[in-house]
């Protein structure tokens, strides 16, 4: 379902909460600094939209193609992005603390500087992805792909990263403080029993 740029700016300033666009097609929209928290964004495509400083806080965006979206220092906090698509999406300061990131697609995504605290990120991918300086504390990456990432000064501490893929990523001054790496493929390519 396409809209126009007035009937968008519509919806979002009729004060009906939570907001519903399942399957919406936002593609490209400027959604920046807009409140869509606990909006309803099932399967929609934001791909290349800016959500830059967005409240999306307990917005429920399960399979969304947000593909290329400018998320950085967006509220994520408690969202549900289950499948989603975040290939090269910038989340940079993002809050996403408490958020579902199951079987997400971050291939070369932005997140540095991003709270992860608390993260369901289990069977996701996330090679190439940046995540230096990241909070990943308490996160679930177990089976995550991390092939290639940028690691470096990213917290880890207590997480479980149970056969997680850490191939070719740099760790430089990365917190590991109580992770469970059971049966990682560490950067080395080394399997840490």
């Amino acid at each position: 379902m396409e809209f126009t740029e007035a009937e968008l700016n519509q919806i979002l300033n009729s004060g009906q909460s939570p907001i519903w666009l399942n399957n919406a097609d936002l593609s490209g929209a400027d959604l920046s600094e807009t409140n869509l928290a606990k909006a309803r964004l099932l399967r929609a495509n934001l791909s290349q939209v800016n959500l830059a400083g967005a409240d999306l806080s307990g917005a429920d965006l399960t399979y969304a193609n947000l593909s290329g979206a400018n998320l950085s220092q967006a509220n994520l906090k408690m969202a549900g992005l289950s499948g989603a698509d975040l290939r090269d999406a910038d989340l940079s300061g993002a809050d996403l603390a408490e958020a579902d990131l199951s079987r997400v697609l971050m291939i070369g995504a932005n997140l540095h500087g991003a709270d992860l605290r608390r993260v369901n990120l289990s069977e996701s991918n996330l090679n190439g992805a940046d995540l230096s300086g990241a909070n990943l504390s308490e996160t679930n990456l177990s089976e995550a792909s991390l092939e290639g990432a940028n690691l470096s000064q990213t917290n880890f501490s207590q997480a479980l990263m149970r056969e997680a893929d850490l191939t070719g990523t740099n760790l430089d001054e990365a917190i590991l403080d109580d992770a469970n790496t059971e049966f990682a493929i560490l950067p080395d390519g080394s399997i840490d029993n």
